[in-house]
């Protein structure tokens, strides 16, 4: 054992001398002050790789993260705007968004994953992404960050850290993460911690990144490591969302919990009580809107984790902050952030129009500027790309960074190390054609396949790649999943059987659209609704009508909530379109899903085709008495199950 410890204390030691040249000694002391050879050894390596002329290590200190922040004004990553805490930072034309071409798994060579997940072999990709790294910080500084996914030192907790030449990144993970520098000087950090290595390459005058066409993201599971070079976009350089996400659920399959794509609110109900739900959108599916909808508390909006805790399902947030879409927030449907965004604060925009010191944005409901400056430099009216095509004043996929802490709704349960226990799960899709805007499953099992597992939504701008797209993405977690998808799903299938208190499993689609009009049938706003009957019937306080596909809402109850939540009246007519079961196109979903998994997913649950086989059998049998657009007044007056 002594000599275990010599030996450790040697590896140590050799590690930081070969920092000390790059560190001042304030940076050297906070270094050596971390008892975790493989935080010495990771640093060391990358210092070695990219050769930046300076390595800074910031602590949980006030003084070393004002220091992240000014730095990121002083190198032009970030500029202030007028209203005092606020800033902005644009990313290149080609860095507006998530790149899933370009964002592969390292695999080993006795491994595989299944061909829907973007892969490269391992050694290949590092051989690749470490000959792009090479040097590539020469003149600039390294910055070093300790952070926790989950509350800090809780059983939900994963440390991580990142190295970043990014003074941009280094500030945005202040206000996204719960800081760790004192976790890992405490020791106690397992050695599997999630490492992050990212550099935004080289950068043109404006601080944008130069090379797109050399961007590379890649995690290499093996290592629990993420590399990420030639971008700034936050979903690709910020190792900490996405890219660790798709670690974490690895960790989640090893060890019989869930990492999952999705918020977490607080709905209030009768008598002061507050239910808790977690829910997974795919990004511009309406996620963040319903973690933010009024009245209610948001615990989480992107990233939750859930564990059986004594039988009962808890969930806490990997983050505490938010890196939210911009576009179509306005005051009128989002009062909660439209204050943040336009009151003092530390608040980052990316990619917006600024003008005379303001940022503008798509849909915010006032006259946006005819020029300004954006992400491709000076705009006016009528500016064209490249290829032709007009250039809006900015990015459908603008967004915002800031702390949920400067919510006035942030759920005073954030930081519980317990987390929260969830009453319901939802999975919602942007789909026009065929699911009704709200419905309970009929069982767990029922509601992870055909909700979750099913889920068919439509491509948007958050991706770089054409939109309006349709495509299944199961549990709104596809593209991050690192274990084969068929045992992703059965993860989730037992997860819920071992709770002694399921959570009820709900599917919601706000993109519902008339078939004749193309109109869209709801109001935004009316998500408010759904969650009121979302937390009514987890509380057992309202009945439902059983539909093929799932329980639905009586329209008593709608118009009752709608009067008491909107302050409108709810029509008979546009519940009846809203709630119609469409037969054929629900047909043709099963269809489209059962061609998904038997072409791309590996050891698919048997169970998964036998639940999407009885819902056919169910839809099948209200064609043959109503027809292929079944009225909720039909299936509510008559016993159509019996038939």
């Amino acid at each position: 054992m002594l000599q275990f410890c010599n030996i450790w204390v040697r590896k140590m030691q050799q590690y930081l001398e070969a920092l000390r040249m790059r560190m001042s000694r304030p940076d050297y002391l906070k270094l050596s002050a971390i008892p975790v050879p493989r935080v010495h050894r990771f640093i060391s390596e990358s210092v070695e790789l990219c050769n930046p002329d300076r390595v800074f290590v910031c602590t949980d200190s006030p003084e070393d993260i004002a220091y992240v922040r000014r730095q990121a004004v002083v190198s032009g990553e970030e500029r202030p705007l007028a209203t005092p805490g606020h800033t902005y930072h644009f990313d290149g034309p080609r860095d507006q968004g998530r790149d899933r071409e370009l964002t592969k798994y390292l695999v080993p060579k006795w491994d595989s994953l299944d061909k829907a997940l973007n892969q490269v072999e391992r050694e290949e990709g590092l051989t690749e992404i470490k000959g792009l790294l090479r040097n590539i910080m020469r003149g600039r500084t390294m910055i070093v960050r300790f952070l926790s996914l989950g509350p800090v030192g809780s059983v939900f907790s994963i440390p991580c850290m990142e190295c970043t030449d990014s003074w941009y990144v280094a500030h945005s993970v202040d206000l996204l993460y719960r800081q760790a520098y004192e976790a890992f000087r405490r020791s106690g950090v397992p050695d599997d911690f999630f490492c992050v290595l990212h550099s935004a390459g080289r950068l043109d005058e404006r601080m944008i990144s130069m090379e797109p066409d050399k961007k590379r993201i890649y995690i290499d599971y093996v290592e629990n490591t993420v590399y990420s070079v030639n971008t700034q976009y936050g979903g690709n350089s910020i190792g900490f969302k996405k890219l660790a996400l798709r670690l974490t659920i690895r960790r989640a399959h090893r060890e019989g919990w869930l990492a999952e794509h999705m918020m977490i609110t607080g709905v209030h109900g009768p008598g002061g009580r507050k239910t808790y739900f977690a829910g997974a959108f795919p990004s511009g599916c309406g996620k963040t809107s319903t973690a933010m909808i009024p009245g209610n508390t948001i615990l989480a909006d992107d990233i939750a984790y859930l564990r059986n805790i004594d039988g009962v399902c808890r969930a806490v947030n990997a983050e505490v902050g938010i890196f939210g879409i911009l576009k179509d927030v306005n005051p009128v449907d989002d009062p909660v952030i439209w204050e943040v965004l336009t009151k003092p604060g530390e608040v980052i925009f990316s990619n917006v129009l600024v003008k005379d010191g303001k940022p503008y944005w798509l849909g915010m409901g006032c006259e946006i500027p005819k020029e300004g400056e954006n992400y491709t430099g000076y705009w006016w009216e009528g500016k064209k790309d490249e290829n032709g095509e007009e250039i809006p004043p900015a990015n459908k996929n603008a967004r915002y960074t800031v702390s949920l802490k400067a919510l006035g709704n942030c759920d005073p349960e954030l930081d519980n190390p317990m987390g929260v226990e969830l009453g319901g799960i939802i999975y919602g899709c942007r789909d026009a054609r065929g699911y009704v805007p709200v419905q309970q499953s009929f069982s767990w099992e029922h509601g992870i396949i055909a909700y979750g597992a099913a889920l068919e939504t439509e491509t948007t701008f958050t991706l770089v790649e054409d939109e309006g797209k349709y495509e299944i993405n199961i549990m709104s977690i596809q593209d991050f999943v690192s274990i084969p998808l068929g045992e992703y799903v059965r993860n989730n299938l037992e997860f819920g059987r071992r709770l002694r208190k399921q959570p009820l499993v709900f599917g919601v689609n706000y993109f519902l659209r008339d078939l004749k009009t193309g109109e869209f049938l709801n109001d935004r706003r009316d998500k408010q609704v759904w969650m009121k009957w979302m937390e009514l019937r987890v509380n057992r306080d309202v009945d439902a009508i059983k539909s093929p596909t799932g329980w639905i809402p009586k329209y008593e109850d709608l118009r009752r909530l709608f009067r008491d939540v909107r302050g409108v009246e709810y029509s008979k007519a546009d519940y009846v379109k809203q709630f119609t079961t469409r037969v054929r196109e629900n047909l043709a979903k099963i269809n489209r899903v059962e061609r998904f998994f038997k072409e791309n997913a590996k050891d698919t649950p048997q169970e998964l085709f036998e639940i999407l086989e009885e819902q056919r059998v169910r839809l099948t049998k209200v064609q043959k008495k109503f027809g292929n657009y079944v009225s909720p007044e039909n299936l509510e007056k008559e016993d159509w199950m019996e038939e």
